[in-house]
């Protein structure tokens, strides 16, 4: 089949993989590949690897959560002709494995990359420096991906996140902004946003759209306005939840640009990973540039 290079986070989620290594590369081994297995020893480590030795290899697998697998495809995208990714999923929410109906199961995972059929998915780039793969967001919550400690979200899962959002929500910080798309020009006060390709966001499906495509050249974005009371605050959350019609404080869009302005510095969130914190910010849509084996439907 060729050369293979699988970088394994082993500190990933409940750190199961590390029982499973051998079974999954032997599995690799008889279909034909020449495995490499890199273990990452710190952070950025996936990105600089893909990025070194994607050149010389016929296919990347990476094992870890989503922040495993957005900087492995940040690594991947320095390259002018990426090779196919495999992903085996070891995090505690795996937003994105559940886009690509990849199965949870360690096995069946290892299993979908050598049986598995390669999509094309479009990369989100952020502020003509930076990837990310299915998130960016800014204000309430978001900050909570990557200030829960690893433990915690070993421990709990997905919960995890929610604990911690919960307990932000006293804190939460408004925001005057001006949003930009090459359709509309909208302007307020703002207390969230996200900008996704994702079916699944903090192991909630559906908070933007139901209708999702990781192909289509657009992301879908939310913007949530800074409610007057703690009561409408209240009907927001529950109205995305239970995707009920958008009410006056909740905009859902789909764009292939979007600019946003802000008076003060915003804290964004890439991936679940810090990403800087600015007051302009651009972000595009890179159509079809990263091969990933995806899975069956069947597999979810």
């Amino acid at each position: 089949m060729g050369k293979m290079l699988f970088i394994v986070n082993p500190r990933s989620g409940k750190a199961q993989i590390k029982n499973r290594l051998l079974d999954i590369v032997d599995l690799f081994i008889k279909h034909g590949w020449e495995v490499q297995v890199h273990i990452t020893q710190a952070p950025l480590d996936a990105m600089e690897m893909a990025g070194a030795k994607g050149g010389q290899v016929d296919m990347i697998v990476c094992s870890g959560g989503d922040g495993t697998l957005s900087e492995t495809i940040s690594g991947l995208m320095e390259l002018e002709k990426p090779p196919v990714l495999g992903y085996i999923p070891a995090g505690s929410t795996n937003d994105f494995a559940s886009s690509l109906h990849i199965p949870s199961q360690t096995g069946k995972a290892a299993q979908n990359v050598v049986t598995g059929t390669p999509i094309s998915i479009d990369i989100g780039y952020f502020c003509k420096e930076r990837t990310f793969v299915y998130v960016a967001g800014f204000g309430a919550f978001t900050e909570v991906s990557y200030m829960t400690p690893q433990e915690k979200k070993n421990l709990l899962g997905h919960q995890a996140y929610m604990l911690e959002g919960v307990k932000s929500l006293a804190n939460i910080k408004s925001y005057h902004m001006r949003v930009e798309t090459d359709d509309f020009c909208m302007e307020g006060e703002f207390i969230f946003g996200m900008v996704t390709n994702t079916t699944s966001v903090g192991g909630f499906k559906g908070l933007v759209t139901q209708d999702v495509a990781l192909d289509d050249g657009v992301f879908e974005v939310l913007m949530i306005r800074t409610p007057r009371t703690a009561l409408e605050l209240t009907n927001i959350l529950s109205s995305m939840i239970l995707k009920e019609e958008q009410s006056e404080y909740v905009h859902k869009f789909k764009t292939s640009v979007l600019k946003v302005h802000s008076q003060e510095a915003v804290d964004w969130v890439l991936d679940g990973e810090f990403g800087g914190s600015r007051t302009d910010v651009e972000i595009k849509n890179l159509t079809n540039r990263i091969k990933i084996v995806a899975g069956l439907v069947k597999n979810r």
